[in-house]
Order: structure tokens, then C-alpha cells, then sequence
């Protein structure tokens, strides 16, 4: 039997604190509970892991998935059972809408009470089938000889593609029991599904046929850089969504970037005869709830065969990873596409339109935008937003990104989960600072958490915009419902004061241009800080944005 450094014999909880790191876990996020104490206490004994004490559970797992997103591996977080799992559910939905590699390890009561709603301590008889509902799949640790098996089915599941959160269930007795002997550790190769050669042919026949292709290119791009830059290169304009921001650089003629849905945008849409969607799935909130013509045929590459054909009707679909099939699909095309000549400067012109159109609904928030995409591009480090009128202007298509892991946004559109996000961002991307987004309402939900940016001296600038109220929702109510704004003034914070509480240098901008000496000098200090923008100082946007129109779903991040 293996013996850990002070020479009692492995328990389970060793043996996976041992596993995590083994594997290349450096960080993980959580809160400590006597039901996952036996593995915090050997990950806190071995100190090969950084363990990031959460105040609550939902930050916890913000942190997770935004670390993973930034890393580009493994995001790791651990919770207590029954209520704290619980807890975590709603961040972890966010992690299964970005398709995030997380890795949740819960615990389960003791192996004899489990699914017996007896009520143990901490006990929820159908945590199971809660896990499922916001898991790519959901595991659970029987004994110790299935350990190495479970969590290596855990590991490759979540980095899989289609990458997403899963949870594993371990029973507290179990992870105080001996381990089986196991000396070694082997990190588990994640799997890839492979597009099969007559696909690609066909594929490959369409794009050669075309006189003005475009690329749409999601999340589930980011991984395939290369690939996609070549194709671009070769002739083919590219779109993107929010989330497959800078796959291919947007400095790049022939590029729209995400400014997917403009009204020049449509217009470019409509002289195109090609589009090849790789790893998107055309969200509602990105194609007007799928309304928006899209050229024809319409090509679909995604690592989900489920996702083919979802929003919109497909020509041809691929089911494989988009890195090899893009790859595969370059090795049947010629070095240049016979394509318009006049197509990169057509998407060029679309998208500074789109920008100048976009720049004079900000007012004097255009000021803000300039400063944030200025220094983001310069120092490099992840743009992390959380849902706030700012974002939904500006954030998420104009601030500039040099790489695809450089931004994490709150995709399922929930708000609050930005201070969490940023922190785990900000590891992820150290030592390069971290600019967070963030607007009042959604501040309050995870407030708590910039404690833990303090504790953690995590490389952080928060950038607050502070209208004192849920200012989107209030738009809202001027626009549809003749002004009646029931319930969305709201109280916060003297924010200067709570950062003083809690050490975290603060300043308030009141003129918008001293925004950008603020946020230079905020990027020079140490540690996290936060800017509040006084939105009520300063005066309204040019135009109120409002959401997405009456009786339209989802929201517009």
C-alpha cells in the first residue's frame, strides 16, 4: 500500500488530491465542508495544488469555468453535498452553456445512506438527478478500486469533445477509506471525433464553387487558430460569434468580427453564396431568434452531431472536431480560392459601419470603449464582462482581442457572475492583468467574492458602471410598459467604503475623461482594484439600449 509524506497509508481523498495534480492541475476552487474535508486536507498536505477558498459555492464554480476558459484546460472546482451542490447549480449551467472543461467534484453522504432519503446531514436523496440536469455527465465513486477508473472517466469526459462540466459524486467514507495501490498516474488523452472523408469532399467542392464564402465561427473554434486563419487567408471573409472572438485575428481585412447581426451585416449576408458555421451554434441572441437570412448553402462543422441542422436548416453537416476537419478540409483546396476580390473590402466596410453606428449610440461612453480596448489590447490579458448595458453595447464586439481564450463573458446570460469570473480569469492569465466588466445589479449578486480577490492578491482591475439601478430593465419599462418602473431602482453600496473594508484600492470616475489615467494607473498597481463609474455624474448613453424587442426571447449578450 502506497504511504503519502508523513507516512500514514493513502485514503481515496490522498489519492485523488495526488491524481488532480498528477494530471496538471495547479489551481482549484471551492469551499471547504466535513464532507469533502478528507481530500482538502491532502490536497492542503501535499501543496502541490493552489486551493482558492470561494465564499460561496456559485463563485466558486464561476472561478472554475473562467479559469478553464482562459488556460484552455482543466477547470476544477469542489463542493459539499445536498445544499452546496445546490448552490453551485446555477454557475455551473453557465459552464455548461460556454462548453466549459470543468471538473465538479461534490461529495455524497456516507455509501449505506446514499439515495435513501433518510435524511444524514446534508443529505438530498435525488442530487443526482440534479447534477444531471446542468452536467455533460455525472459520475460517482462507489470504493476505492474504481477510483482510478471514475475519475479518469471524469477527466477525459469534460475535456472531450464536445468539452463541457462534469460532475462526480464522491461519498465522504469513501474518501476516508484506503486507497487501492496505485503508484503511478497517467492524465487521460481527450477524445476527438473524426469527420468522415466524404463530408469533407463535398465540403470542399462547395467552397471551390463559391464566389463570396464566409466563415462563422463559434466557441467551439477556438482550438482551431490555425486552421482557420488559413482558410482565411486563402480567400474565405469570416464572422463570429461573441464567443469565437480573435480564432482569427479581427485586425485582419475581411473580417467582421462579431458584429454578426447589424443591419449591414444582413445587407453583406444577402450578395454571399456561401457559409461554413464551424463549432457555433447560431444562437437566437446572435441571429435575431434565428430570423436572420443567412447566405446559402449553409455548411455546418461541430464536435455535438446532436447541434447539426438545430437553428438552422443545413446543406451539409460534419460531425468532427473543427481543427482536424478544417485541417482536412485546407488539404483538398487550392493555395487560393477563386473568390471576389471585392468581398474583404465589402466585410471591411459592413463592420466599420457596424462600429461607427454602435459609436454613436454610446455618447459619452465612447470615451470608456476607447480607453478599455486601447489597454486590453495592449497589456493582453483576459476581458471578462458580466451582463450589463455596457457589455451588450460595447463589450462584447468592440473592446479588442488578440486571442480566443482572452475572453469570458456570462454566455447563458445571467447576471452576477462577473467578480467570480474575473478572479478565476485572473489566475488563469497571470501574470498579464485581468479587466473585469461590471455593472451595480449584477455586483450585488457576488459581492462577497471580491474578498476573495483580496485573499487570493489576484491581478485584477473591476470596472463598475454604477446607474444605481437594473438599467437595462428600466429601458425596458420606458420603452414597453409606458414607463412604470416598478422594482428596479436599487440600493448599493457606498462602494468606496466597502472596498475599504476589505483593502481593495478603489476610484470613482465621475468624467469620463479621467477614465482612462484611472484605468492606467489601476493597471500598474498590485493586486485587484476596482474603477466605479458614475454613471448618475456622468449622464445616459446616446440611445437607451433596451433588450432584444417585445415577445422576442433570450436575451442579448
Amino acid at each position: 500500500m502506497k504511504m503519502d509524506t508523513i507516512g500514514q497509508t493513502e485514503t481515496v481523498g490522498d489519492f485523488i488530491a495526488r491524481y488532480l495534480a498528477d494530471i496538471g492541475v495547479e489551481v482549484m476552487f471551492g469551499v471547504i465542508s466535513i464532507h469533502n474535508m478528507p481530500i482538502l486536507d491532502a490536497v492542503a498536505r501535499q501543496g502541490r495544488i493552489r486551493f482558492v477558498a470561494a465564499r460561496g459555492e456559485a463563485g466558486a464554480m464561476n472561478m472554475a469555468d473562467a479559469y478553464a476558459r482562459v488556460s484552455g484546460g482543466l477547470g476544477v472546482c469542489i463542493t459539499s453535498t445536498g445544499t452546496a451542490a445546490g448552490n453551485a447549480a446555477g454557475a455551473q449551467a453557465e459552464a455548461l452553456t460556454a462548453g466549459s472543461p470543468v471538473l465538479h467534484i461534490t461529495s455524497q453522504v456516507d455509501l449505506a445512506y446514499a439515495d435513501r432519503d433518510r435524511a444524514a446531514i446534508h443529505d438530498v436523496p435525488r442530487q443526482p438527478e440534479m447534477l444531471r440536469g446542468v452536467s455533460k455527465a455525472v459520475y460517482r465513486m462507489w470504493d476505492a478500486n474504481g477510483a482510478i477508473g471514475v475519475l479518469t472517466a471524469a477527466v477525459s469526459s469534460a475535456l472531450s469533445a464536445p468539452s463541457g462540466p462534469v460532475s462526480l459524486e464522491i461519498p465522504v467514507d469513501v474518501q476516508r477509506g484506503p486507497a487501492a495501490p496505485i503508484a503511478r498516474v497517467h492524465a487521460p488523452a481527450p477524445q476527438r471525433p473524426r469527420a468522415c472523408d466524404s463530408v469533407i469532399d463535398e465540403m470542399a467542392e462547395r467552397l471551390m464553387a463559391a464566389s463570396r464564402p464566409l466563415l462563422w465561427l463559434g466557441g467551439g473554434a477556438r482550438g482551431a487558430v490555425a486552421e482557420a486563419t488559413e482558410l482565411h487567408r486563402r480567400g474565405v471573409g469570416i464572422v463570429t460569434s461573441t464567443n469565437g472572438r480573435a480564432v482569427v485575428s479581427e485586425a485582419l481585412p475581411g473580417s467582421l468580427g462579431a458584429f454578426n447581426m447589424t443591419p449591414e451585416a444582413a445587407a453583406l449576408y444577402q450578395t454571399c453564396d456561401l457559409m461554413l458555421v464551424v463549432g457555433s451554434r447560431l444562437r437566437g441572441n446572435e441571429t435575431r431568434n434565428n430570423r436572420l437570412p443567412l447566405p446559402r448553402p449553409l455548411m455546418q462543422i461541430d464536435a455535438d452531431p446532436a447541434q447539426g441542422g438545430r437553428n438552422y436548416p443545413v446543406d451539409v453537416f460534419a460531425h468532427g472536431d473543427a481543427a482536424d476537419t478544417l485541417r482536412r478540409l485546407l488539404d483538398r483546396l487550392p493555395e487560393r480560392l477563386d473568390v471576389d476580390p471585392d468581398l474583404g473590402f465589402d466585410i471591411s466596410r459592413a463592420r466599420a459601419q457596424s462600429e461607427g453606428a454602435m459609436r454613436d449610440r454610446l455618447g459619452p461612453y465612447a470615451v470608456v470603449a476607447d480607453a478599455l480596448s486601447a489597454r486590453v489590447a495592449q497589456h493582453g490579458g483576459p476581458w471578462v464582462r458580466d451582463v450589463t448595458i455596457s457589455n451588450s453595447t460595447f463589450g462584447n464586439r468592440y473592446v479588442q482581442l488578440s486571442d480566443p481564450k482572452q475572453g469570458v463573458h456570462a454566455l447563458g446570460g445571467g447576471i452576477g457572475q462577473g467578480i467570480a469570473m474575473g478572479i478565476g480569469a485572473a489566475l488563469a492569465g497571470a501574470p498579464k492583468k485581468a479587466v473585469t466588466l461590471l455593472g451595480d445589479g449584477g455586483a450585488m449578486l457576488g459581492l462577497a467574492e471580491m474578498i476573495t480577490a483580496v485573499d487570493e492578491g489576484a491581478p485584477l482591475v473591476y470596472v463598475l458602471m454604477n446607474d444605481q439601478a437594473y438599467g437595462v430593465i428600466q429601458n425596458i419599462q420606458d420603452a414597453q410598459y409606458d414607463s412604470r418602473r416598478h422594482y428596479s431602482k436599487l440600493a448599493v453600496p457606498d462602494f468606496a467604503a466597502f472596498c475599504g473594508s476589505i483593502a481593495m484600492p478603489h476610484t470613482r470616475v465621475t468624467d469620463v475623461e479621467a477614465f482612462g489615467a484611472a484605468l492606467d494607473a489601476a493597471l500598474d498597481r498590485e493586486g485587484p482594484c476596482l474603477i466605479e463609474v458614475d454613471m448618475v455624474a456622468i449622464g445616459p448613453f446616446a440611445e437607451a439600449f433596451a433588450g432584444p424587442p417585445a415577445g422576442a426571447a433570450g436575451k442579448t449578450e
